[in-house]
């Protein structure tokens, strides 16, 4: 029963026990065939729409090697309350943090894979100290359309540090994907994250945009790319029958 008590308490303190929430929104900003300008902007709460834990803004410029491979840097700004407990005159840990990725895409039936690999350079300030870490990512993630309008997503994703402890967290996450429009997309999920001695529920409500600022003339291009692709597609169909 102590035993039980106690570590209802920790959880109490730590926010473990609370449904917690993350709102996010990220755009992908089409700028030529090969460059894209990403940003994305997320909002994360202890509970589900109040004590404020994270602040996360994120841009990045991603080159589309080709339509399954594609190479991004970034830099990422994070304001973070590692306090469950709202106190008077709480100091906030900053982070800025610089980024490389590489993302690799696969179709196998009717399910997308993608494969993103980051490698993070972090600098953090907490009460006039600062701390510089190396962090890497590896996140797996699958999609299955339903139907136009409808899909469902899951990934995982493991933090490896680079120095001390090797583990750093690891996530599990699924999603219902709903397309409202040609170039917006909501998301409804629930993410498990995991850290060495704790344990966070979220639920995630999420908004994406893609906006394409091509002039005609790369516009043009893309749609014979992908009208080519349509008719090679259908004459390898026709040859398999």
């Amino acid at each position: 029963m102590l035993l039980f008590l106690y570590f209802n308490a920790s959880a109490q303190k730590t926010g473990e026990d609370k449904l917690g929430s993350w709102y996010m929104f990220s755009g992908i900003h089409r700028i030529s065939n090969k460059l894209s300008i990403n940003s994305g902007a997320q909002i994360r709460d202890y509970k589900t729409t109040s004590n404020f834990q994270q602040l996360l803004l994120l841009t990045a410029v991603s080159y589309n090697v080709n339509p399954n491979l594609a190479t991004s840097i970034g830099y990422g700004y994070l304001n973070t309350d590692k306090s469950f407990e709202e106190l008077i005159d709480e100091t906030n840990t900053e982070e800025h943090r610089l980024f490389q990725q590489v993302s690799l895409k696969n179709k196998l039936w009717k399910l997308k894979f993608e494969h993103r690999y980051r490698l993070e350079e972090r600098f953090l300030d907490y009460n006039n100290s600062n701390n510089t870490q190396l962090r890497t990512r590896y996140r797996m993630q699958v999609t299955l359309p339903i139907t136009t309008i409808f899909s469902i997503g899951v990934y995982v994703e493991v933090f490896l540090n680079l120095q001390g402890d090797v583990f750093s967290q690891n996530r599990i996450f699924a999603a219902l994907g709903i397309k409202v429009s040609q170039n917006s997309k909501i998301q409804l999920g629930y993410l498990k994250n995991n850290f060495n001695n704790i344990v966070f529920n979220r639920l995630q409500l999420g908004l994406s945009i893609n906006t394409d600022l091509r002039n005609k003339k790369g516009k043009q291009y893309a749609q014979n790319v992908s009208k080519r692709s349509t008719e090679n597609k259908k004459k390898s169909d026709l040859l398999t029958d």
